[in-house]
C-alpha cells in the first residue's frame, strides 16, 4: 500500500550498457522513471517505482541499485526479460542509444493514492503498457499533481505524427512538464523550443520546463517566462541528466508546498521567483549527475554544495 506522502513514478528500468572506445562493456542501472525515483530517493523522498524486471542478472542488478537508494520497487509480476539499451559515448560524452526493450505493464491497484505522480519515457508511449500508464494517470489526477518527462527515444517512438498525438495526451493530463530541446526538435522539427513550450502551456499544466545543455533552462508558465544558467561543470557524462533535473525538480516544488491536490491551485499561481528557484535546484542536480560517470544523482548535502557554488 503506498502513503499518501510518497511519491509515486511509472515506467520502464533499463539496463543501460555503457560502451567507450577500446574499453569493456559496463552495466549501469538505467531507464529514464527508474533514476527519477532513484533521484527522488537520494534527496530523502518516500518514492516507490512502479515497473517492470526480468527475473535475470539485468533485472538483479537494477532492483538492487533502486533498492540500495532507498526505493520501493513495485512490479506487475511480469517474467519478462529485463529491457536493456547499448549506450554509445562520443569523445564528449554525449549518448546515442540502441534499445532492447518490451513494455507490457499489467494493471496494478495503487492504493491509497500518492501525493505525486511522475511518468514519461518509453513507459507512457510504448505499447501495450503505454495504455496501463495513462489510466493510472487519469484515475490519479483526482488525488495527486501529475509530471511528464516525454524523454524521446526516436527508435522506440514511431510514427512521428502518432507520437506527438500520444506525447500531447500526457501534457494535458500533467501539472508540471519538462523536455529538452532535443526531444522538442525531433517532436516538432524546425519549431523555437519556447513556443512549443507555450502551446503545451495552452493544454493544461502550470508550467513547462524546457532543458538546453550546457545553455541552462527556461520555464514557460502563465505569468512568462524564466531563465537560469547551467553551472560550469566538466562533464563526464550526459547520461541521467535529464532524469537529475527532473527529480531535482520535484523536491523542490515539494519543499515549496507545489506538489499534491491541495497545491494544484497554487501551482498554478506560482510566481516567477519561485520557479527561479526551482529551476536553479534542477539544473544544479543535473550539474552533480554529469560530473561522473552513469546516472548518479546528488543527495541532499551533495546538491546544498552544488547550489552555494552556484
Amino acid at each position: 500500500m503506498l502513503d499518501h506522502s510518497e511519491l509515486l513514478v511509472v515506467g520502464e528500468c533499463v539496463a543501460d550498457i555503457v560502451r567507450l572506445p577500446d574499453e569493456a562493456d559496463r552495466v549501469h542501472p538505467g531507464g529514464s522513471p527508474a533514476n527519477v525515483a532513484y533521484g527522488l530517493a537520494r534527496l530523502g523522498h518516500r518514492a516507490v517505482l512502479l515497473t517492470q524486471l526480468g527475473p535475470d542478472e539485468n533485472g538483479r542488478l537494477v532492483r538492487d541499485h533502486l533498492v540500495s537508494g532507498g526505493v520501493d520497487v513495485r512490479t506487475d509480476g511480469s517474467t519478462a526479460r529485463t529491457p536493456s539499451a547499448a549506450v554509445t559515448l562520443d569523445g564528449a560524452g554525449q549518448a546515442s542509444y540502441a534499445f532492447d526493450v518490451s513494455w507490457t505493464l499489467a494493471p496494478v491497484a495503487v492504493e491509497p493514492a500518492p501525493v505525486h505522480v511522475h511518468t514519461g519515457s518509453i513507459g507512457a508511449v510504448v505499447e501495450p503498457g503505454s495504455a496501463t500508464v495513462l489510466d493510472l494517470v487519469r484515475a490519479a489526477r483526482a488525488t495527486a499533481t501529475v509530471s511528464y518527462d516525454p524523454n524521446v527515444r526516436p527508435g522506440l517512438m514511431g510514427d512521428r505524427t502518432a507520437a506527438v498525438r500520444r506525447v500531447e495526451e500526457c501534457v494535458g493530463l500533467s501539472d508540471v512538464v519538462k523536455a529538452s530541446d532535443e526531444d522538442l526538435e525531433w517532436l516538432y522539427p524546425g519549431e523555437d523550443p519556447e513556443q512549443v513550450a507555450a502551446g503545451w502551456l495552452g493544454r493544461g499544466p502550470a508550467v513547462v520546463l524546457v532543458t538546453r545543455g550546457g545553455d541552462g533552462a527556461l520555464a514557460v508558465l502563465p505569468g512568462g517566462r524564466v531563465t537560469v544558467e547551467a553551472p560550469a561543470v566538466e562533464v563526464a557524462d550526459t547520461v541521467g541528466a535529464g532524469d537529475a533535473f527532473m527529480s531535482g525538480t520535484l523536491h523542490a516544488l515539494a519543499a515549496q508546498g507545489l506538489l499534491g491536490p491541495d497545491a494544484r491551485e497554487r501551482l498554478r499561481a506560482v510566481d516567477r521567483d519561485t520557479v527561479a528557484d526551482v529551476l536553479r535546484h534542477a539544473v544544479a542536480s543535473a550539474a552533480v549527475t554529469v560530473s561522473r560517470a552513469g546516472a548518479n544523482p546528488p543527495g541532499p548535502d551533495e546538491l546544498r554544495e552544488a547550489l552555494a557554488h552556484n
